[in-house]
């Protein structure tokens, strides 16, 4: 079974209690599908089905390779670097 080699820059397992949207989305007045959290830094970006694609566009600039999703009742996260989803639970 594939394992992600980069849980190591996990920082943050949890959402923020509010979500706005995505960060350079709402400071560009433009519209996302579906969000994603950053679990190194926690920024919020959107997903690659909305024209920015902010979430992958972070992950390029920064190397930041674990993201999760901000959706309501998804608890998945995805390694970009290790191309695998799974699920992190906090000990």
């Amino acid at each position: 079974m594939a394992k992600c080699t980069h849980l190591d820059q996990v920082e943050i397992l949890e959402l923020p209690e509010t979500v706005a949207g995505c960060e350079e989305c709402l400071a560009d007045g433009m519209q996302w599908v579906h969000l994603r959290m950053c679990q190194t830094c926690g920024h919020i970006g959107c997903c690659d089905n909305s024209p920015g694609r902010h979430a992958t566009a972070h992950h390029g600039s920064t190397g930041h390779p674990i993201i999760r999703s901000a959706e309501p009742n998804e608890d998945w996260s995805f390694c970009y670097e290790d191309d695998l989803m799974f699920i992190l639970r906090s000990s």
